[in-house]
């Protein structure tokens, strides 16, 4: 499909999805939100990919949203009474709700927007001269995509609390230490290492087991009590015997070959779990 503020391809069982608006610092649009979800819905209704690395074209990620008016919509409670969603949410509830990893690779600045996007992805590299910031104190606005339940997680309440309230730029040594990043990279080599991430998880990982743990572990760690993790972990297991993957897994091991896990997500995923029956 063709877009027009986002470029999507497809190689070695990686979709890539760049933010394709250098011009302008790649700021967001509502069709940036909307050709970001609509590329996202394709690369996991693909059996053929793996994972997904989502970056931005020229020397910054993103700026946050584009205030020229192309990324506003009208909204109020009429709006909200007919289904409306915030732009950001669209991207990040998908990427939420994703069965393939994510990885984001961040050169530059990453600002608003640009920083809220990333949260819900497995992986995130930088560059040496990225920064983040989630300035909405300091616009007078609120923060959008679940960034307030998905920031804490990642980096602490404490310091979720420091640098949201306070709106500041966050450098790349900061956002390493505090875990928000994997890695911090030369601007250059940033693309290449998200890339050799990519071919590791292609090549040594089964699709079942990823979609099954990166939902498990955002949506069990959530709750108050280990006793449904303690539930679907036991479900889990006992259905081994009939998952073809374990057996592959484990010859591959003792066989010192590459595995090459035969099960797929369209036919594949366990009917038990949880989330799968709260969308049915």
């Amino acid at each position: 499909m063709s877009y027009q503020h986002i470029r999507s391809s497809f190689a070695d069982r990686v979709a890539t999805l760049e933010l394709h608006r250098p011009e302008a610092r790649n700021g967001f649009t509502v069709t940036m939100a909307d050709e970001l979800g609509d590329a996202l819905d394709a690369a996991d209704a693909n059996e053929d990919v793996r994972v997904v690395v989502l970056t931005g074209a020229g020397r910054d990620f993103c700026v946050g949203a584009d205030l020229s008016g192309k990324s506003l919509e009208v909204m109020n409670e009429e709006t909200l009474a007919h289904g409306w969603v915030e732009p950001a949410t669209r991207v990040t509830r998908r990427m939420f709700a994703l069965r393939k990893p994510v990885i984001a690779a961040v050169r530059g600045a990453a600002v608003g927007v640009g920083s809220t996007m990333i949260l819900p992805a497995d992986f995130r590299l930088a560059s040496k001269d990225s920064r983040f910031g989630f300035v909405f104190s300091r616009r007078g606005i609120y923060p959008e995509a679940g960034s307030s339940w998905f920031l804490p997680r990642i980096v602490g309440m404490g310091r979720a609390l420091d640098w949201m309230v306070s709106g500041r730029l966050i450098n790349a040594e900061e956002a390493l230490g505090a875990g928000l990043v994997r890695s911090l990279h030369e601007p250059e080599a940033l693309l290449d290492a998200a890339y050799a991430l990519a071919r590791e998880l292609v090549e040594n990982t089964a699709p079942v087991s990823v979609a099954v743990i990166r939902q498990e572990l955002y949506r069990m760690s959530a709750l108050p009590s280990p006793e449904p993790a303690f539930e679907l972990d036991s479900r889990l297991i006992a259905s081994l015997g009939q998952n073809a993957d374990a057996v592959e897994g484990v010859m591959s091991f003792l066989q010192k070959r590459p595995a090459k896990f035969p099960r797929t997500l369209g036919q594949d995923l366990p009917a038990f779990l949880p989330w799968l029956e709260q969308k049915s």
